[in-house]
């Protein structure tokens, strides 16, 4: 099928633009509208671990964390050596309340890739999961 007949969420440069706007209506705190820019690349590409990525991104900024959890638990499926993925993942979980699987998403990411923002967040769910327990 020719680009022409194509409809125009689903011609790859508008999708390509779609995402664009997608990243930086994030980026400038507007989750909601990028969730909404981002839906026909969503539609078009659901197996893309960049486009779930962004989604899970909004989803939790939105905070509609298990949609967030969906999408992220997504991206592992298609890689699962993506530290970046399982450290929102971990922080997602975290914020549902399940400290136990936060800190297992957490400890993976910190261990593929151990920079400080990765290690604050598993000192903080150490702790809470210590209080947790008593």
């Amino acid at each position: 099928m020719d680009d022409e007949n194509q409809t125009p969420d689903l011609v790859p440069d508008n999708r390509f633009e779609a995402f664009r706007q997608a990243e930086a209506l994030v980026e400038n705190r507007r989750p909601l509208d990028a969730l909404k820019a981002l839906r026909p690349v969503l539609e078009a590409e659901p197996d893309k671990p960049s486009v779930q990525l962004l989604a899970g991104r909004a989803y939790f900024h939105s905070a509609q964390l298990n949609h967030a959890e969906r999408a992220f638990t997504r991206v592992l499926e298609l890689d699962p050596a993506d530290h970046y993925a399982r450290f929102v993942l971990g922080r997602t979980l975290q914020r549902l309340g399940r400290l136990v699987e936060a800190l297992g998403q957490l400890r993976m990411a910190w261990a593929m890739n151990p920079v400080p923002e990765y290690q604050d967040a598993l000192s903080e769910v150490k702790a809470r999961v210590r209080l947790q327990e008593g």
